[in-house]
């Protein structure tokens, strides 16, 4: 069980990827996510998405969330550093952004300050399964 977004109604998997969803994609593209967050929770831009989370939760509707494990998978190699998009099954949903030229100069920082932060994330996550 998810979320459905309450402006665009992509499913999201728990609380926090819909937390980062609304926030991401309002950092990013503005509009209608930017508008929705500005309207339910005000000071969203100074919040992690551990404090955001049951703040959106709260405007949100459960849905059905779509999920595959990597046992039930039949080709997924688990290969995701530097994967290009050609190589992700048809199946799984791929954000809809915009090339980075089509953005201003401080969406193009808010996707880079993005990737770092995953690939931070994914370091971090390696060290801990490494122990």
């Amino acid at each position: 069980m998810g979320y459905s977004c309450p402006v665009c109604d992509d499913p999201q998997a728990d609380a926090r990827h819909l937390a980062n969803h609304l926030a991401f994609t309002a950092l990013v593209r503005g509009g209608d996510h930017e508008a929705w967050l500005d309207e339910h929770v005000p000071d969203w831009e100074s919040m992690g998405e551990e404090d955001l989370a049951p703040e959106v939760t709260e405007h949100a509707d459960e849905t059905e969330y779509p999920q595959v494990f990597e046992d039930t998978a039949e080709s997924h190699d688990h290969q995701h550093k530097g994967q290009a998009e050609s190589d992700i099954p048809d199946d799984v949903p791929v954000a809809d952004l915009p090339d980075q030229g089509d953005l201003s100069a401080e969406a193009a920082d808010a996707v880079e300050r993005a990737r770092e932060l995953t690939r931070q994330r994914h370091e971090d996550d390696e060290g801990k399964e490494s122990q």
